[in-house]
Parts: structure tokens; C-alpha cells; sequence
């Protein structure tokens, strides 16, 4: 019996000693493998996406490029897809309300890891909150199929050239808009190349002084005016600064304004001659007076009339005239002739 107890306390203790070894080597590997920390350091947060790209529970969660976490859970909410982080306690406060999780991968063709962007403002995100999440990138499959319908349309858009359509496809194949290019560009040559020597005003402007100078005096008289109306000099200088001047400006508009309103409203003689048909029917009867009287004399009729036209007439009046001044010019010579006064007493 003592024997038997002796073996099995040795057994007892290779046991032991065998499970402490196994425990060792398992916080050993956890600490050189893990990330985040024990499970205990660790809390957790949720996010979804509509696709996850064959994320697995155990992927890596990185913060800023630094792996913090893994995923504990990948499950399926409704039409999207629900992942369950646990992340180190340390870094707790640098991941918020601004932070935004997508999807990664460890590498080129690795398996896909979540990464998270790391903040400095905003709230610190709780135990079991939401982290939002952002689109995640197109798989390699999507820009295949991207990049060949793309090259599907690069080859439809050759042929369509090859076949003569469209500018480029003319420009190609039609030797005449081909010599109609060439001409032009040969035209912009002839121009460059007088311009080049001094040819017109934009030659003159390159290749004359006189002409840069001139313009560049009416561009110093320019700001000359601009600089005097920033100051309030002159009319449209004292227009823009001078307060009393706009003031007066916006009186006389409203003065002007009152004026109509009462034009239209009828008040006054402008106000009468604009609304009251009376008055208009008079001024157009009297107009009508005026045409008639004006087609008489035109035509010699009347007095004034045969005045205007016959010839006769007007020498007549104006021998008669004549006669008149030349009697009252003999009487002032010599009034005795023409005045003679007898005086007789009975």
C-alpha cells in the first residue's frame, strides 16, 4: 500500500506539473498572438456592413494600422451583416463617435480584417455601442468586370472610328475634312507669323512699344478714375460715398414716384390729358381745327390765305405800304403843305 500512494503523489505531481507547463505556454502563445489584450481587458462594439467579403470570427480589428482586437462574432441582421468587435480597454478613448470601421484585408490576398479609424474629438464610444461602418471597397471581381466593360467600350468606340463616325472617326477617314484641319492650322501659322512681326493691331501691340505704352496709360488712367471714385471724388464718386447725395437722389426717385401716382390717378393736367377722354377728344377736336385752318391757308383760301398764295395780292399791299411810309415821310418834311388851318370870324 505504501508503494502505491508513492506512485500516484509522483503521478499526482508529473500532472500537475504537465497542466501548469500547458497553461505557460498558452498565456505565452495568447500573449505573443493575441490581440487586445486577456478577455477581460477587452470590451466589445457592433457594426454592420452590407457585405463583408468573407470576414470570419478571429479576424483582426486595427486601429489606425495597429491591430487592437479580433472579431468575436459574425452574424447576419437582416439584410446586412452584424460584426462583433472586441477591442483592448486601452485604446478605448480613442475610438468615438467620429471613428468609422471598413472592411480590410491583412494583406494583398490575405483574409479580411475590419479597420477602424482612430479620433481624438467626439465621445468615447461604451461597452456594446455602435460603431458606424462605411462602404466597403469593390472586390477584385467588381473592377474586373468594371475594367472589362470598360475595354468593351474602348473596342466599340475603335470600330465606330474605323467604320468613319463621329469627328475623330471623320478626321481618320475623309481625306477632305483632313485637308480642311490642315488648311486651317496653316491659316493660324500665316497669323502667329504676322503677328510675330508686327502685323496688325496685335502685332503692334507685341512687337511696338509705343503701343504696350499707350495701353498701359489707359490702364494707369483707369486706376487713376477708380482710385478718385474710391475716394468720393467727382459726381459719380460723391454718388457712391456721399450719403446725403444718395439721399437725395432717393428723394427725387420717390418725388418722381409720387408724380406718376398721381398721373395715374388722374390728378393734375398730365393726370387729365392721361385718363380723362374729355379732355383728350377736345385736344384731339382742336388738332382737327388746326389741320383744317393750316389746309385752307396752304390752299389760298381767306384772307390770310390768299396773302400766303397770291402773288398780286401781297405787292399790291406792299406798294400800298410803301406809298403810306413815303406820304408820312413828305408830311414831316413839310407839314405846311399838307396842313393848312383858316381861321374865319364872323
Amino acid at each position: 500500500m505504501p508503494r502505491t500512494r508513492s506512485l500516484a503523489w509522483s503521478e499526482l505531481k508529473i500532472g500537475i506539473l504537465a497542466t501548469a507547463a500547458l497553461i505557460l505556454a498558452g498565456v505565452l502563445i495568447f500573449m505573443v498572438g493575441g490581440q487586445g489584450g486577456f478577455f477581460w481587458q477587452q470590451y466589445s462594439l457592433v457594426t454592420r456592413f452590407p457585405e463583408v467579403q468573407g470576414l470570419k470570427a478571429g479576424g483582426v480589428v486595427r486601429l489606425a494600422g495597429v491591430e487592437v482586437g479580433t472579431v468575436e462574432e459574425v452574424r447576419f441582421a437582416g439584410a446586412e451583416v452584424e460584426v462583433v468587435l472586441g477591442i483592448d480597454e486601452a485604446v478605448q478613448n480613442t475610438i468615438t463617435d467620429e471613428s468609422r470601421a471598413s472592411i480590410g484585408s491583412v494583406s494583398l490576398l490575405g483574409e479580411a480584417a475590419i479597420d477602424v479609424t482612430a479620433s481624438t474629438t467626439g465621445t468615447a464610444l461604451p461597452d456594446g455601442a455602435f460603431l458606424t461602418s462605411v462602404p466597403p471597397p469593390p472586390l477584385i471581381g467588381d473592377v474586373a468586370a468594371q475594367a472589362s466593360a470598360g475595354l468593351v467600350e474602348l473596342s466599340e468606340l475603335l470600330r465606330a472610328i474605323r467604320r468613319g463616325e463621329g469627328t475623330i472617326g471623320r478626321l481618320v477617314t475623309d481625306p477632305e475634312l483632313f485637308n480642311e484641319l490642315t488648311a486651317f492650322v496653316r491659316s493660324i501659322e500665316g497669323v502667329v507669323a504676322g503677328v510675330n512681326q508686327g502685323e496688325g493691331t496685335l502685332g503692334r501691340l507685341v512687337k511696338d512699344p509705343s503701343a504696350y505704352q499707350a495701353l498701359q496709360s489707359s490702364f494707369d488712367n483707369l486706376r487713376t478714375v477708380t482710385q478718385r471714385l474710391a475716394a468720393g471724388e467727382g459726381s459719380l464718386g460723391r454718388l457712391i460715398h456721399d450719403q446725403a447725395f444718395a439721399e437725395s437722389l432717393t428723394t427725387m426717385t420717390e418725388n418722381f414716384g409720387q408724380v406718376a401716382e398721381r398721373v395715374n390717378e388722374g390728378t393734375g393736367t398730365a393726370g387729365k390729358l392721361v385718363n380723362d377722354p374729355v379732355l383728350y377728344d377736345r385736344l384731339a377736336s382742336l388738332s382737327e381745327r388746326l389741320d383744317v385752318v393750316l389746309a385752307n391757308l396752304e390752299a389760298g383760301q381767306g384772307t390770310m390765305g390768299q396773302l400766303l398764295q397770291d402773288r398780286t395780292l401781297y405787292e399790291n399791299m406792299n406798294g400800298a405800304v410803301d406809298e403810306l411810309r413815303g406820304l408820312i415821310g413828305d408830311v414831316r418834311s413839310d407839314p405846311r403843305r399838307y396842313l393848312n388851318i383858316r381861321v374865319s370870324i364872323f
